[in-house]
């Protein structure tokens, strides 16, 4: 059963903006753009043109990319973008509420708390091993849940939810809620993508990104994958010409089959990398813990974060501390070999001082 019913009335009964037409071959004096071609730049599209409302042959290449039909995605700016244009369809300032484990990735309490909508966070701490605990969730869940956010692997944790896991979670909400699985990370990992359970499991919505695996964080292009019923509903609120040409066709060549396969060697020496720096690290005698890893980064418990932040930082080296429930843990994105070997001096100087 579709979710649509579940999403605001006013969103339901909203209706896209209507771009000028876009025709090509002829002589184009219905949307008051510039007659005058730009300078700047050498694209395939022309600037002083809108790009198109929605990329469809980028979207074609993406679906390709996930594995999904084509009308099952929407192109969106980051996955972050995805985030707060799901909260928005759903959620109904003030009455509703959305659920998701903690910790983890903080924009989505952000773009509920944008929206007004109330936020249930369900530990997975340190007792539980920052394990996602399921059972939890689905017990948080009242009838005012209209989106369950998780992100497998988990940021910053790292870890992934099983696939039976993720299962009770959507067909435990079925028809009630949202399920938005987040696979920003998805690549790193032996768990496959949930983009084949969209068919069969209408609440299910994927996010994708080409920030981590292909290194796109600077074009900010992700996707949404998820029944078209739904993905028109996001559509009608996403803005018109959400993406820039210049973005839309850098990703069109990301999405080559050269480039595809170069990014795919860069994942799996990234992989061999974050096996030998989480060894290395785990061996520091100030680390009490580090914790697998299936993402492009990992999680370490050590005795005095906030030292190990100064000293690294000193010796111009950032990670991430976060504090709170996380406040003796610091996450290390995996860099190159060379960065990976100056963090490790780095760590190594400050054990010896």
């Amino acid at each position: 059963m579709s979710i649509v019913n579940r999403a605001r009335p006013e969103i339901r009964a909203l209706r896209a903006y209507q771009a000028a037409e876009q025709v090509d071959d002829t002589i184009r004096l219905n949307a008051n753009e510039s007659p005058s071609t730009c300078s700047v730049g050498h694209f395939r599209r022309p600037l002083n043109r809108y790009p198109e409302v929605r990329p469809l042959a980028l979207q074609a290449a993406l679906a390709n990319r996930f594995g999904s039909r084509t009308e099952q995605v929407l192109v969106t700016r980051g996955s972050s973008e995805a985030i707060d244009l799901i909260t928005r369809a759903f959620c109904s300032a003030g009455q509703d509420n959305v659920v998701l484990p903690s910790p983890t990735f903080s924009m989505y309490a952000h773009y509920a708390e944008v929206q007004g909508a109330k936020i249930i966070q369900v530990p997975s701490g340190p007792e539980l091993d920052f394990r996602v605990d399921i059972n939890g969730v689905l017990a948080a869940c009242t009838d005012a849940t209209r989106v369950v956010f998780v992100c497998t692997p988990n940021n910053p944790t790292g870890a992934t939810i099983p696939r039976a896991d993720l299962l009770r979670l959507i067909e435990g909400r079925s028809s009630l809620s949202a399920v938005v699985v987040d696979e920003a990370y998805v690549e790193f990992g032996q768990e496959p993508s949930a983009v084949d359970l969209v068919e069969s499991h209408p609440n299910l919505l994927v996010l994708r990104t080409l920030s981590k695996a292909l290194g796109f964080a600077g074009a900010r292009c992700g996707a949404v994958v998820g029944s078209p019923d739904v993905l028109a509903l996001l559509s009608a609120i996403q803005a018109p010409y959400a993406l820039s040409t210049p973005v839309i066709e850098c990703v069109e060549d990301g999405l080559q089959a050269e480039c595809l396969a170069a990014a795919d060697r860069a994942i799996q020496d990234l992989i061999r990398e974050r096996e030998i720096l989480l060894q290395a690290v785990a061996a520091l005698p100030f680390v009490i813990k580090v914790w697998p890893s299936d993402a492009n980064f990992f999680l370490v418990r050590v005795s005095n974060a906030r030292r190990i932040m100064e000293h690294c930082s000193a010796h111009k080296v950032l990670l991430r501390h976060f504090g709170g429930e996380l406040e003796d843990c610091i996450r290390i994105s995996v860099g190159s070999r060379a960065e990976n070997e100056r963090l490790l001096q780095v760590l190594t100087t400050m054990d010896a001082s």
